[in-house]
């Protein structure tokens, strides 16, 4: 048995030194010969020396610094806001009917002119109603005399307490008659209940109409109420005096500029949104009522926040890195996002303000590998 293993071992030496003698014998016939007739080494016949080149280029690669250009982590100022469609409507808007019946006898307002609280805008026909009036005056003036000739008497002269009663009776009847038909009087004349703007006219002089009859309508719209939803995941986010900003076709290139008011107590469950009226200035009155505008409200104000080039993220999935240079050497860094602007991405985690992050080169980096600055893009800061 041990002579075996030992004839095995002389068997795996001979062939050893036997192939060593065949590449030594190779490499002294290329000596001699491959010079005169330019053969290839042995070694490069076999493959070896080609491998060892390419491995050698392989760690010089590796080992050489990759050129990128970087921009520092700038801070600037962002807004996060979200859009809705809304509707203009009047601070104060009613429509204006009568609540009695007559024949107009006068229209006393022009169709979109503003007009002052209590102005009249339609008189009917009061001339009937004018006779009741004078007639109930002149009762009363007669009835307040008979109670103070009677009040007046002089000593000595009499006068039965019934009859007094019954004299201040009829003072307060004929009081109460007056008051009345001054009333049905003031019927006939209708008034603006607020300043505003008036609308179309819908009757004429001369037409009798009804109760509830339209007249006009009347509209305050020196300041707008805007009204539209924003969803319900908002809802937190949402407070009373932020800014909102609307836009409309009708005015292109205008922004038009106010504030929340009021947040509705309940959200929709059909749409699961919640309503929100907004309040603007409109002293020159182009917000008309009915208007459709485009509403952006802003949610929130970061005034510093962290903010780097667009082609600086290096998205994984649903994650997303950069590249930062320190000591030479690009860091692969995991951030996480917030808005993005025109050419900018905001980072809200992962990096800090003035870091140099690569902005050109990305694709040919990898975790830890040197790099080498050739350029360093500069931006304001806002």
């Amino acid at each position: 048995m041990y002579s075996g293993s030992a004839g095995g071992l002389t068997m795996r030496t001979v062939t050893q030194l036997a192939v060593l003698a065949v590449i030594g014998g190779a490499a002294a016939g290329w000596h001699y010969f491959g010079e005169q007739y330019g053969l290839r080494p042995p070694l490069e016949v076999l493959g070896l020396r080609q491998v060892s080149a390419q491995s050698g280029a392989r760690g010089a690669a590796a080992n050489a610094a990759v050129g990128v250009i970087v921009q520092p982590v700038r801070v600037g100022s962002v807004v996060e806001r979200v859009e809705s469609v809304g509707t203009v409507r009047a601070r104060e808007a009613v429509t204006i009917t009568t609540k009695v019946a007559g024949i107009v006898e006068a229209v006393r307002f022009t169709e979109g002119e503003r007009v002052e609280a209590g102005a009249t805008l339609v008189q009917l026909d009061a001339a009937a109603l004018r006779a009741e009036v004078d007639q109930a005056r002149a009762f009363l003036d007669d009835a307040r005399s008979q109670l103070v000739r009677a009040r007046q008497l002089q000593a000595g002269q009499t006068i039965a307490a019934q009859r007094l009663e019954t004299l201040e009776a009829l003072a307060r009847q004929a009081e109460g008659r007056v008051r009345q038909t001054d009333a049905r009087l003031e019927e006939l004349r209708v008034a603006a209940p607020f300043a505003g703007r008036v609308g179309l006219r819908q009757v004429s002089p001369g037409a009798l109409i009804q109760p509830g009859t339209v007249i006009t309508t009347l509209d305050d719209a020196v300041r707008v109420r805007v009204e539209f939803s924003v969803p319900e995941v908002y809802l937190a986010r949402v407070q009373v005096g932020s800014g909102v900003t609307a836009r409309s076709s009708a005015y292109e290139g205008r922004t038009f500029r106010g504030t929340v008011a009021f947040i509705d107590t309940r959200i929709d469950p059909a749409t699961r949104s919640v309503r929100v009226i907004s309040e603007f200035d409109n002293a020159d009155e182009a917000l008309r009522p009915g208007l459709f505008l485009t509403v952006e409200l802003v949610l929130e104000e970061r005034n510093r926040a962290l903010l780097v080039a667009e082609e600086a993220i290096d998205p994984v999935g649903d994650r997303a890195y950069v590249y930062v240079v320190r000591d030479g050497r690009a860091r692969r860094q995991e951030v996480r996002l917030g808005l993005r602007l025109p050419g900018e991405v905001e980072i809200r985690d992962g990096l800090n303000a003035g870091e140099p992050v690569v902005v050109r080169g990305v694709q040919r980096l990898r975790n830890d590998v040197p790099v080498r600055v050739t350029e360093t893009l500069t931006r304001p800061t806002s």
